[in-house]
């Protein structure tokens, strides 16, 4: 099979679809591999590097649409990549489509093949393509949150962990899953004062055992929601239904009720955001304010931290896409049920 890394093209956008150890095993198992010139830049890998692990570097985009079978990227494509999408050819990639109905029509218009990583599902429920990107969003939440807690940024000049004689701030964590569970742990060992809040009991009752109490955990429902919005400090929302649109949990008159200069990370805005005054924006202008609260809803957190992102990215990507080359698509879904869920579009038809 063929398979083409394009060069990633949405704004701040720095990650590439794969690394050189992975292009060495598509080629050990007989696959060309096609390398838009400067794919890797973003990452801090050279071009050289794809080509000493077998890749051919293309010089532009358009060929490499043209003639691979399956194109591995990182991020959606925009516009003026699905005008250069063929019939049949797969995209493998986190489409998050529940959110972009533009997207999903103009995808379904060229019958192209969707393979999400965001839903390929294992039998207990975890999501292993999405497990690194949430584990680095969640990470980088309470890392973006203290910035702009700085009176530098805008914000309210608070130290997240405060210091002796002085108390934290308060970090109130909406979502125990793997961002959530990760932003608590950083938030809690900067020293700040962690709420986290789930509708799930057991795994409220794990984030306890895990943080040996050094968080209060809180089951979800409206009131409590309101109630901790409003003595928040930083706000982060690591809401997920796979799959599907984010459910809106935090209401305008919630953000109304904020403390002014306070701070909103809204992780779930690549599903559209669980914070009713989220709206996505980009590296390049990532924040603005709704109630005299700062918003930041970049829709690619990971792409912050590209190096990182894409090692952690190919790491679990990797044996999918080669199940999918050696097998072709249809025999891959067909032995492998996790990866069946991972189609989203098939050919002009919605399939998840």
């Amino acid at each position: 099979m063929i398979i083409g890394i394009p060069k990633e093209i949405k704004p701040g956008e720095k990650r590439v679809g794969i690394v050189p150890s992975g292009v060495s095993a598509f080629v050990a198992h007989g696959h060309t591999v096609l390398v838009e010139k400067g794919a890797g830049l973003g990452s801090g890998i050279p071009d050289e590097a794809y080509k000493q692990a077998g890749a051919k570097v293309v010089g532009e985009a358009k060929k490499i649409w043209n003639e691979a079978e399956m194109i591995i990227k990182v991020k959606e494509p925009l516009d003026n990549e699905i005008e250069l999408c063929k019939e049949g050819q797969i995209i493998y990639t986190y489409l998050h489509l529940a959110s972009n109905e533009s997207l999903t029509r103009g995808l379904l218009k060229k019958k192209i093949i969707g393979v999400a990583y965001e839903t390929i599902q294992l039998d207990d429920g975890s999501l292993p393509l999405l497990t690194p990107m949430s584990e680095v969003a969640g990470r980088l939440s309470v890392q973006i949150g203290a910035r702009y807690l700085e009176s530098t940024f805008g914000g309210m000049g608070v130290l997240l962990g405060g210091v002796s004689g002085v108390k934290p701030a308060k970090v109130v964590i909406i979502g125990a899953g793997v961002a959530g569970a990760n932003a608590c742990t950083i938030a809690v060992g900067m020293g700040a004062n962690v709420t986290i809040i789930d509708i799930n009991p057991a795994r409220l009752r794990y984030i306890q055992d895990v943080m040996q109490g050094r968080v209060t955990t809180l089951m979800s429902n409206r009131a409590n929601i309101a109630e901790e919005t409003a003595s928040a400090d930083l706000l982060i929302g690591s809401v997920l239904v796979p799959g599907a649109k984010a459910p809106r949990l935090v209401t305008k008159d919630m953000v109304k009720s904020m403390k002014p200069n306070s701070v909103i990370v809204d992780i779930a805005i690549d599903q559209g955001g669980c914070v009713e005054t989220s709206k996505p924006t980009t590296h390049d202008n990532p924040i603005y304010r709704v109630h005299d609260v700062i918003h930041y809803c970049v829709t690619n957190m990971p792409g912050a931290v590209p190096r990182t992102s894409t090692f952690a990215l190919t790491n679990v990507t990797l044996g999918y896409g080669l199940m999918i080359a050696d097998l072709g698509l249809d025999r891959a879904i067909e032995q492998d049920r996790a990866l069946r869920k991972g189609v989203n579009l098939y050919k002009g038809k919605i399939t998840y």
